[in-house]
């Protein structure tokens, strides 16, 4: 796992053996990641990443300079693992937070410009991030929410459905408010 750009473009992040995250891959990380920067100023950005497993999205916002990042994680050891290498690279803007995200998303009181979901593909209802941020109005008007899902999912129809799209396996739902 590598952060593609920013302060620590380059960096080889090295999770340990008992993380059992599956991390967004490079080229798809790559591709999204060319996509926002075309799209927003990454220095103004309120980030939200949820289910952040290893955090290599959290870690690339922050690299690019991110106002702040919030990583939520539910596991002890990958949040931990996210705290400690936010404290290795001296990321003050990345914050982790220990929670589930169906309940932390009912009681935040915070809006973003970018929420980034990549919900384990075999979890139940995990599309319920997308209703949740949407009637909590957790993204600011501009923002957009990435819902990164299996091929199997189809959100088209979804009234904020922006487009989707495809890096091998990995899928990117964009939603936002027209």
């Amino acid at each position: 796992m590598r952060i593609i750009s920013g302060k620590y473009r380059g960096r080889t992040i090295h999770p340990p053996r008992n993380l059992r995250a599956r991390p967004t891959t490079d080229f798809a990380k790559e591709n999204l990641f060319n996509i926002l920067s075309g799209r927003f100023c990454f220095e103004e950005l309120d980030v939200l990443d949820l289910f952040a497993g290893t955090g290599s999205v959290s870690y690339e916002f922050a690299s690019r300079g991110a106002k702040s990042v919030t990583a939520v994680e539910i596991n002890a050891v990958h949040h931990a693992f996210i705290r400690q290498t936010a404290s290795e690279l001296k990321f003050d803007n990345l914050h982790a937070v220990k929670a589930n995200v169906f309940l932390y998303l009912k009681s935040c009181q915070k809006q973003f410009d970018i929420i980034f979901s990549d919900a384990p593909y075999d979890l139940s209802d995990s599309e319920q991030v997308i209703e949740q941020v949407f009637e909590r109005e957790l993204l600011r008007k501009g923002g957009v929410l990435i819902f990164e899902h299996g091929k199997s999912q189809n959100f088209h129809d979804h009234p904020h459905f922006l487009e989707q799209r495809s890096y091998g396996s990995v899928q990117f739902s964009f939603f936002g408010m027209e």
